[in-house]
C-alpha cells in the first residue's frame, strides 16, 4: 500500500468513496448540505492536502489533512494539526488503512511543528473512534460542536508530548 497526494484524475473516485462511506454508510442523509462539501474534492485539494491510500492502482482510502491556513480547518487552534473526511473502502476495512492514513497526518502535523492534533467526528463513527483511541487521542467534550441541525460532532485531541511519554 502506498499513501500519496491525490492525482487530479482521482478527484471523482475520492468523492465517490467518501460519499459511499458517509451517505451509503448511513452517517448522513443524501439530502444534507454537507454532501456538497464531501463531493467537492477539487476545492479540498486546492486548499488542503488530500491523501489517498492505493494498492495496485486501486483506491483503498482517503483523508484530508488541513494545514495551518486551510479554510477547511474547523477545530484546530494555533499549533495544532487537523484532518477530516477519513474514509476507507468497506471491502478493505480491518487492514489498518484508516490507521495508516491517520498516522500519515500525524507525521505531516509534527513535521509542520505542531504540538498536537485535533479532530472532530460523528458520535456514530465508532470504528474511527477505535483508531483514534488506539493512537492516544482523548475525547475533549468541551470542544464538541454542532455544525447543523441534528448533528453533534465529538472532538478528539492528541498531544504529541503526552503521546511520546506513554
Amino acid at each position: 500500500m502506498q499513501i500519496r497526494l491525490i492525482a487530479e484524475s482521482e478527484h471523482a473516485a475520492v468523492a465517490a468513496l467518501i460519499l459511499s462511506v458517509y451517505v451509503d454508510g448511513g452517517f448522513i442523509p443524501a439530502e444534507a448540505d454537507y454532501v456538497h462539501q464531501l463531493r467537492d474534492t477539487t476545492s479540498r485539494a486546492d486548499d488542503s492536502e488530500v491523501w489517498v491510500a492505493v494498492e495496485d492502482g486501486r483506491l483503498l482510502g482517503t483523508v484530508t489533512y488541513c494545514p495551518a491556513g486551510s479554510a477547511h480547518r474547523e477545530l484546530a487552534q494555533e499549533g495544532e494539526g487537523e484532518f477530516r473526511m477519513l474514509a476507507v473502502d468497506e471491502s478493505v476495512r480491518g487492514r489498518g488503512i484508516g490507521e495508516a492514513l491517520v498516522r500519515h497526518c500525524l507525521t505531516r502535523s509534527q513535521a509542520a511543528g505542531d504540538h498536537a492534533m485535533a479532530l472532530s467526528t460523528m458520535e456514530e463513527m465508532t470504528g474511527a473512534h477505535r483508531i483514534y483511541e488506539r493512537l492516544g487521542f482523548v475525547r475533549t467534550p468541551e470542544k464538541d460542536w454542532t455544525p447543523g441541525r441534528d448533528v453533534c460532532l465529538w472532538a478528539f485531541r492528541l498531544d504529541y508530548e503526552t503521546r511520546a511519554r506513554n
